[in-house]
């Protein structure tokens, strides 16, 4: 609490009230609620994430593999047609030994990524084997343990759903 003390000449007995307003109060107050509004309140700014290009221009990715399709029909009991593609621009072969020419062929054609090395080449060029619901598991297993021995290690087979 604030007193004022009378002037130098004068002299009077005991300290005389104050008309000031105390204020030291009313600043701690405001204080208090200043630290509180500035935790409670949400930060000013909002985090965007912004994707700019990069500065040197990037050349177009290469074009993009696409896996060798090698379909088995077969037209009569034992008797197997062999096809390379899909089925608007199959190629019919018509043994296994033309079959491991052309379907090397084929794969440098849809793998333009790989062809540069031939080991990646016969390591991760995908070929997939089609064969109808008809056909023989052995005579499916048959083509694909072929096409591993032309030395290609990434055969798979395509399942597609039963037509009633």
């Amino acid at each position: 609490m604030a007193g004022k003390l009378a002037g130098v000449g004068k002299r009077k007995k005991g300290p005389q009230p104050n008309s000031d307003p105390n204020v030291i109060p009313f600043i701690d107050i405001m204080l208090v609620l200043l630290i509180i509004f500035m935790v409670a309140a949400p930060p000013p700014t909002v985090d965007i994430k912004v994707d700019l290009p990069p500065p040197n221009p990037i050349a177009a990715p290469p074009k993009a593999d696409k896996p060798t399709l090698v379909v088995l029909t077969e037209t009569a009991p034992g008797v197997q047609t062999y096809s390379l593609g899909n089925m608007q621009g199959a190629v019919p072969l018509a043994s296994l030994d033309e079959l491991k020419v052309k379907l090397e062929q084929e794969v440098r054609n849809n793998s333009p990524t790989l062809v540069s090395d031939p080991t990646k080449l016969y390591l991760e060029a995908k070929v997939f084997v089609q064969a109808d619901q008809k056909t023989e598991y052995g005579n499916v297993v048959g083509l694909m343990s072929v096409i591993n021995e032309a030395g290609f290690q990434s055969v798979s087979l395509v399942a597609e759903e039963a037509q009633q």
